[in-house]
C-alpha cells in the first residue's frame, strides 16, 4: 500500500515537472525540471512494478539534483533547500523499512536486505552532508568591520539640541538619527529591560484604508515625549513614566480616498519672544490627513489661535482640484529661521488630475505664507496671489526635508509626476525635478541646486528618505556633505553647498524600449557607494519547494526583464529593485564623529504591467488605485497592474535574503558589512525563528555608545547591533509590528531610554497595535 501511494505521488510530481519543465525550456530556461520529471516518472513506474531498481533511479535523481544545485548556486543553504528538500524527504521515505520490505519480498530477498537500497543510502548521506555544510556558512553575507576611529571629536550635529533630547524627526535639523548619549554601550546593551509601556488608544478600524500604519518617531523635549497616531491624534506623555499628559484629536474622520492613514511625527518650536510658561510659548505642530496644519500649546494640547485661521493653516488653499483624500502631509514639517515648511503627499496613480507638489514656507507664529516653491513654476517663489492655483501634478515631497541654517539651505527629497509609469508628455520642469534632491534658499525659496537620481523615471523611484547632513573629512579638508539614500540602492554623498558628488556618480547605459509614444533615458546615474542588487537570473528564483520555484522560473521568463530600469510594458515587466525600495522613508543613520552610516537595505522585485484604457475594468472595490493591484491612472491612456513578484504561495519569487543591515564608510564609499536581518517568525504558518533576512520598512538610530537600534523588519522585534560589525547584540519581542524609527533620550539623572512605537504597517501586513515601548538598563 505504501509503495502504491508513493508511486502515485511520484507520478503526479512527474506530470507537474514534465509540463512545467517543457514550458520552461520553450521559454529558454533550465532543462533540469524536465529531466527530474522523467526520473520521477521512471521511479514511479518501477515502484508500481515493485522493482528495487526504483531506488537506483531515484539515487541518480538525488545525486544529479545535488550536482546541478551546487553548480547553479554553490553552498547557499536557503537556495539549496527548495531545490533538494522534497527530493531528500522522499529519499529518506524510500529508505524506510516498510518500503524496502515490500520491494525485497516482491523480488524474493530477505526483508531486511539493504543492498538494493545502498546507492540511494549513499546519495542521501551525501545530500545530508552537503546540507549540513551549507548551514555552517553564508556566502551572501559581507563580513567586515567599520573603523572605530573618531575622525571629528566634536562634530556638528545640527541645531542646538541638548544631548539628552530629541527635538526633530531625525533628532536635529540634520536628520542624522544620531544621539551623543553613551550610557548604553555594546557591552551592556544586552541588559536592556522594559522601563514603561503606553497605549495610545488609536487602533486600526475595520473601515480604515489598508495602509493605516504607525510610522511615528516621538520627540523628547524637557520631560515630555510628543507623538502622533495614524488618525492624527497628538499626544504628550511623561518621559520618565509613560503616563499621558494630554491628547488632542483633530477629528480627521475616515476617507476611503486616502491612500495612507499615517503620521510620521509632529514638529516642536519654542518661541523666543514669549515668556516661558505663557500660553503657546512652546508649540507642537500637527499635520493631518485632511490637509490641515494645526498649532498646539505644548503644555496642554490646546489650539494656539494666533496661528493661521484660529490655529490652523489650510493646506488645500491654492490647490487646483478638491484635495479631500487626495492631498495631505504624512511627514513632520521643518521648522527653521522663523518658518514652518511643509510639503505633501498625493495619491499615487489615481488620476492625472493630481494636486500640486508645492513646498510652502509659513510664518511660524502667524501662519502667513512667506514663499512657495512649485517645481512646475520653479522661478516664481513669491506667495501665490489670491484666486490663483499652483501647477497641478508637479513632483511632490511626501518625505522629510533637512535644513542647514548656517548655509541658509533647505534640502528637499522630491517624488514623481503621476502616473509614475507613464512618461509621455512630461514638461521640461518635470523632467528636471522628478526623483531628485533640491536645495532651496531658506529665506526666499529660490532654487540653489538640483541633483536628479533617476532620469525620466518610469518606476516610482522617488526620493523617499530624509537627506542626512554631515561634515565629511576629505583629502582637501572638511566638506559640508549630504547623504541621500534612494529606492534603487544608491547612496549619494554630495557637497551640500553645490550638489556636486563627493563620492563619484557615473552615468551608465540603461535599458531602452519604452511603449509607443514614450521614451527612456539612454543612461542612468549610479553612485560609487551603492547597495543596488545584482541582476536577477533564472537561478535566483526561489520557493519553499522545487514546484513553486519552477512556477517562479516560468513567470520570470514570461516577464520582460533587461536589468535595473526595465521599462514598463504591456506584457509585464520585472522591476528590481521594486518601488518598495532598497531604502525607503526610514533613511539611514550617520555617525558624524566616525563618519560612517548604518542602514537596512531591502530587496524585493515588483512587476509592472500596462493596461490600455479600453481594457481597464470599471471602477469598483479594489480597482480605484493603490500601490498594489490595479492603479487606474484616470485620464491617462494606460492603467497599470503593480505588485510584488511572488510565487503561487505568496512568497517572494527571488531568493532570500530580502533584508540586511549594512554599514559603510562615508569617506571611502566602501561597504564594510552586510548581514541578514530578521526572521520569518511572523510571516510563516509556523512561528519558526529562521534568520532568512526579511524585508522591512522603517529606519535605524545610532548612539555614541556604538550601538545601532532598528525595528522595521516584518517580524515583531526591536534589535540592537554593534555599529562596527553589524552583529546583533540584543533583541526584544514587540507586541505589534515595529515599522517606525526608534529614538533615544536621557532624564536629568542621566538614565538613558530607547523608545519605539509599535503599531504595525498595513501594506506589509504586520500585527497592528498602539504601543509606545521604552527600554532602559536596570538600576
Amino acid at each position: 500500500m505504501a509503495i502504491t501511494l508513493t508511486a502515485l505521488i511520484f507520478f503526479i510530481f512527474a506530470a507537474v515537472l514534465g509540463v512545467g519543465g517543457i514550458w520552461l525550456i520553450i521559454l529558454g530556461g533550465s532543462w533540469y525540471y524536465l529531466i527530474a520529471g522523467i526520473l520521477f516518472l521512471a521511479t514511479s513506474i518501477q515502484l508500481f512494478r515493485k522493482r528495487s531498481s526504483a531506488l537506483i533511479i531515484y539515487a541518480v535523481l538525488v545525486i544529479g539534483t545535488l550536482a546541478w544545485a551546487i553548480w547553479e548556486i554553490g553552498f547557499d543553504w536557503w537556495q539549496l533547500a527548495p531545490r533538494g528538500g522534497v527530493i531528500m524527504l522522499f529519499a529518506l521515505w524510500l529508505l524506510t523499512p516498510w518500503i524496502r520490505r515490500e520491494l525485497n519480498e516482491e523480488e524474493g530477498r530477505s526483508p531486511s536486505d539493504f543492498l538494493p537500497a545502498l546507492p540511494l543510502g549513499i546519495a542521501a548521506i551525501v545530500g545530508l552532508g552537503v546540507a549540513g555544510y551549507a548551514m555552517t556558512g553564508d556566502p551572501l553575507e559581507i563580513v567586515g568591520e567599520l573603523s572605530k576611529e573618531v575622525i571629528v571629536a566634536t562634530p556638528d550635529l545640527g541645531g542646538n539640541v541638548p544631548d539628552n533630547e530629541w527635538h526633530q524627526y531625525g533628532r536635529t535639523p540634520y536628520g542624522q538619527r544620531y544621539s551623543p548619549l553613551k550610557q548604553i554601550t555594546t557591552e551592556n546593551v544586552g541588559n536592556l529591560q522594559l522601563a514603561w509601556q503606553y497605549q495610545t488608544g488609536d487602533v486600526k478600524l475595520p473601515q480604515d484604508v489598508g495602509e493605516t500604519t504607525y510610522q511615528v518617531t516621538p520627540l523628547k523635549v524637557h520631560d515630555t515625549l510628543y507623538l502622533c497616531t495614524p488618525h492624527n491624534w497628538a499626544i504628550a506623555i511623561d518621559a520618565a513614566t509613560g503616563k499621558e499628559k494630554w491628547k488632542f484629536d483633530p477629528n480627521v474622520g475616515l476617507n476611503p480616498d486616502r491612500q495612507h492613514q499615517t503620521c510620521r511625527g509632529v514638529s516642536y518650536y519654542a518661541d523666543p519672544n514669549v515668556t516661558a510658561g505663557q500660553p503657546c510659548a512652546e508649540r507642537v505642530y500637527l499635520p493631518t490627513s485632511d490637509a490641515r496644519l494645526i498649532a498646539l500649546d505644548a503644555a496642554n494640547g490646546q489650539i494656539c489661535p494666533s496661528f493661521g485661521d484660529k490655529g490652523t493653516v489650510h493646506l488645500e488653499k491654492g490647490m487646483p482640484y478638491n484635495p479631500a483624500g487626495y492631498y495631505y502631509s504624512t511627514s513632520p514639517p521643518v521648522i527653521a529661521a522663523g518658518k514652518i515648511i511643509v510639503g505633501g503627499a498625493v495619491n499615487d496613480n489615481y488620476s492625472v488630475h493630481e494636486q500640486s507638489g508645492v513646498i510652502r514656507a509659513f510664518d511660524i507664529n502667524t501662519g502667513a505664507l512667506i514663499w512657495n516653491w512649485d517645481s512646475g513654476n520653479p522661478d516664481i517663489t513669491a506667495p501665490l496671489p489670491e484666486g490663483q492655483t499652483y501647477t497641478h501634478n508637479s513632483p511632490n515631497s511626501w518625505s522629510v526635508s533637512s535644513v542647514d541654517e548656517k548655509l541658509g539651505l533647505l534640502f528637499v527629497p522630491l517624488g514623481n509626476q503621476t502616473p509614475d509609469q507613464l512618461g509621455a508628455g512630461r514638461s521640461e520642469n518635470v523632467e528636471k525635478f522628478s526623483s531628485s534632491i533640491v536645495a532651496l534658499d531658506l529665506n526666499s525659496g529660490q532654487l540653489r541646486w538640483v541633483r536628479q537620481t533617476v532620469h525620466h523615471d518610469l518606476w516610482d523611484m522617488d526620493i523617499p528618505a530624509q537627506p542626512v547632513l554631515v561634515d565629511i573629512n576629505t583629502a582637501t579638508g572638511s566638506v559640508p556633505a549630504l547623504v541621500g539614500p534612494t529606492k534603487q540602492g544608491d547612496i549619494y554623498v554630495l557637497n551640500r553647498r553645490t550638489g556636486e558628488p563627493i563620492i563619484p556618480v557615473n552615468e551608465v547605459p540603461a535599458p531602452t524600449g519604452a511603449i509607443e509614444g514614450d521614451s527612456t533615458s539612454p543612461t542612468q546615474p549610479v553612485s560609487d557607494l551603492t547597495f543596488m542588487p545584482q541582476r536577477l537570473t533564472g537561478k535566483d528564483m526561489w520557493g519553499v519547494s522545487m514546484f513553486d520555484q519552477l512556477a517562479c522560473r516560468v513567470e520570470f521568463l514570461r516577464l520582460r526583464y533587461d536589468g535595473r530600469y526595465t521599462p514598463p510594458s504591456l506584457q509585464g515587466s520585472l522591476i528590481y529593485p521594486g518601488n518598495f525600495g532598497v531604502f525607503n522613508w526610514g533613511s539611514v543613520a550617520v555617525d558624524p564623529a566616525r563618519q560612517v552610516m548604518f542602514g537596512m537595505p531591502t530587496y524585493l522585485a515588483f512587476t509592472s504591467r500596462l493596461v490600455p484604457r479600453a481594457e481597464v475594468p470599471p471602477p469598483g472595490a479594489g480597482t480605484k488605485g493603490s500601490e498594489q493591484g490595479l492603479n487606474r491612472n484616470e485620464g491617462a491612456p494606460y492603467a497599470v497592474y503593480m505588485g510584488p513578484f511572488v510565487s503561487p504561495l505568496g512568497l517572494p519569487c527571488q531568493a532570500p535574503p530580502w533584508g540586511y543591515v549594512a554599514g559603510a564608510d562615508l569617506r571611502t564609499g566602501k561597504i564594510a558589512y552586510k548581514r541578514r536581518n530578521g526572521t520569518v517568525r511572523d510571516s510563516s504558518p509556523l512561528p519558526l525563528p529562521f534568520k532568512v533576512g526579511v524585508p522591512g520598512i522603517g529606519g535605524p538610530m545610532i548612539t555614541a555608545g556604538g550601538v545601532a537600534f532598528l525595528g522595521a523588519a516584518v517580524d515583531d522585534y526591536l534589535r540592537a547591533y554593534d555599529l562596527t560589525s553589524g552583529k546583533q547584540l540584543w533583541e526584544t519581542r514587540l507586541p505589534a509590528g515595529g515599522q517606525s524609527t526608534p529614538m533615544t533620550y536621557a532624564l536629568a539623572d542621566g538614565k538613558q531610554y530607547v523608545v519605539i512605537v509599535a503599531g504595525g504597517h498595513g501594506s506589509v501586513g504586520t500585527k497592528p497595535g498602539d504601543y509606545v515601548m521604552a527600554y532602559a538598563l536596570p538600576k
